[in-house]
């Protein structure tokens, strides 16, 4: 049985302040972490990319508990982002992801994507695990990203089963007078293929991270302050099996001791170096 995320799986993606403005640190044994990174990476047989919400901050996208800044500062998540909120007050609900849909689907991958995308390209990225809903690891081109929160891609009919693609969707929010979009056989509201706070990630896809962590030589946790349970807890199995846990991201996470490099700069900044050391940009 999978764990409901105990502090809300509705984030579709991770915390990742901006609260320590600094740069690639150097490590005890005086080495520059970023060399060091990428060593490891040209070293390791398998390496997989875990992103949270900071990925995207770059992009346009606040992320959703940072202060003065977050998003659910200014909106209740459980009213708005609940299962239970889609299912008593569909309109409620969609006036809020309404707005997240179209905030999003104009949104573009950045040069940290990109850096990625890079690295899968020849062969030096295995996966890309993502918290975001937001489709820009799509977008940049990555092959198949593991998306453990779902994303705004497609919207279902929980009635039918119906799949909706994003473009449709659209057109039915535009269309609906109460700015619901509904299922042409039922008239039901659609649900976005998001996990919604209340709700079980999807047990293929969690499944297959598990699997991919468990098995990574090196692990590269990017944007996410590793709080929102149970991907937080995906670097635990990288670190159990013997492999490395690189934590890029300029706030503080709980799971500080277990990396074995830390890098606190902007996440383009430190993604675009590390492509360039590796000879990719």
């Amino acid at each position: 049985m999978l764990d409901v995320a105990p502090k809300g799986a509705y984030d579709h993606g991770d915390t990742d302040s901006a609260a320590t403005p600094a740069t690639g640190g150097v490590d005890r044994a005086g080495t520059n972490d970023l060399a060091r990174l990428a060593e490891l990476v040209r070293g390791a047989g398998s390496v997989v990319a875990l992103t949270g919400a900071g990925i995207s901050v770059p992009s346009g996208i606040p992320d959703f508990r940072s202060p003065g800044g977050g998003l659910w500062e200014t909106v209740d998540p459980m009213r708005v982002a609940h299962i239970d909120a889609f299912r008593s007050d569909p309109v409620r609900f969609w006036s809020f992801y309404g707005e997240r849909f179209a905030t999003l689907g104009a949104k573009q991958p950045n040069g940290a994507h990109r850096a990625l995308v890079a690295m899968e390209a020849t062969g030096m990225l295995e996966a890309v695990i993502t918290q975001n809903i937001d489709m820009l690891h799509r977008k940049a081109g990555a092959r198949d990203p593991i998306e453990v929160h779902g994303s705004i891609a497609s919207c279902r009919c929980p009635r039918c089963a119906g799949s909706v693609p994003l473009a449709q969707v659209r057109m039915r929010l535009q269309g609906d007078p109460d700015g619901v979009p509904r299922c042409e056989g039922c008239r039901g509201p659609l649900k976005p293929e998001v996990v919604l706070f209340g709700e079980l990630l999807p047990e293929r896809a969690l499944a297959r991270a598990r699997e991919l962590c468990e098995g990574a030589d090196l692990l590269l946790c990017i944007g996410s302050s590793l709080e929102v349970h149970p991907v937080a807890g995906l670097p635990l199995l990288t670190h159990a099996a013997g492999g490395t846990v690189a934590i890029i991201t300029q706030g503080p996470t709980p799971l500080e001791e277990l990396a074995g490099v830390r890098l606190r700069g902007d996440v383009v900044d430190e993604l675009q170096a590390l492509a360039g050391a590796l000879g990719l940009g």
